[in-house]
């Protein structure tokens, strides 16, 4: 695996969004596994949540993007797989704190509620932002079933 290897996926209510991510992950240096769907025809959300869970399980990409319509459906099917902390996220903020507080590996997005430059800084703070650890590790341990919640 590339270290700098992202996953992304989506379905029928996130092909536009994805379109333009493409494009800005290749730009911030980011090889991208495109793991579709690749066009407007109703597809189901949560077999693309498994094709990207199943991309990170083996370590054909450290870090997921995942979107749907809300990003709602796609981020609980994520959420199933123990080694996948899926945050949906929906402003600048929240995608910082889900990386420096919740170790998140899969970045979810609505490609109907969010906009565009909104899902690019998103992104961008995303690939950028580190973990802080410390107290935060306790607490995401838990999150994996290493630790006790």
């Amino acid at each position: 695996m590339s270290a700098k290897t992202i996953a992304i996926a989506c379905d029928h209510g996130g092909i536009e969004m994805k379109e333009l991510l493409v494009k800005d992950l290749a730009a911030l240096g980011w090889s991208v596994l495109d793991l579709g769907t690749d066009g407007p025809d109703s597809v189901d959300y949560p077999d693309f949540a498994v094709k990207l869970a199943e991309a990170l399980k083996g370590g054909k990409a450290e870090r997921g993007v995942l979107l749907c319509g809300t990003g709602i459906g796609i981020s609980i099917a994520a959420n199933r797989f123990e080694h996948v902390r899926a945050a949906l996220v929906h402003d600048a903020f929240g995608a910082r704190m889900c990386r420096q507080h919740n170790d998140a590996n899969v970045l979810v997005m609505g490609g109907r509620t969010t906009g565009p430059e909104v899902a690019r800084d998103c992104l961008k703070i995303f690939i950028e932002t580190e973990f802080e650890g410390g107290r935060h590790a306790r607490r995401v341990s838990k999150l994996s079933g290493d630790g006790q919640a």
